[in-house]
This record gives C-alpha cells, sequence and structure tokens, in this order.
C-alpha cells in the first residue's frame, strides 16, 4: 500500500520546520506535528498530526 501524498507533503513541511502545509486533495491548510509540539497539548479536535494519541478527543460509545 503506498502513503498518501499528504504524508510526504507533512515529512517535507517538518522538515522545513513548518507550522502548516496545504492539503492538494482538500486544499485545506493542515497543521503539522511541529505547530501541535508549540501546542502543547491535544486540543481535541482529532488533528490528523497530532502527537498526543488525540487525548482530548471525545471517545465515542
Amino acid at each position: 500500500m503506498t502513503e498518501p501524498l499528504w504524508h510526504a507533503l507533512h515529512e517535507a513541511a517538518c522538515a522545513r520546520g513548518e507550522a502548516t502545509y496545504r492539503d492538494p486533495e482538500t486544499g485545506y491548510t493542515v497543521f503539522t506535528r511541529i505547530a501541535h509540539l508549540t501546542r502543547g497539548k491535544c486540543c481535541g479536535s482529532a488533528c490528523r498530526h497530532c502527537p498526543y494519541d488525540h487525548e482530548a478527543v471525545p471517545r465515542r460509545s
């Protein structure tokens, strides 16, 4: 299985120290792992690159 394009874009943005990148499929601006680490905690929005294991995202029952 090949990785999605956004994976390479995320890694490249992180390598450049950038906080965001644009997902070419959706047009959305996406926060990188760097942006989340700078924030310091999970925001609860189920972000794609959350380094906090989505700890503040409400669990579905």
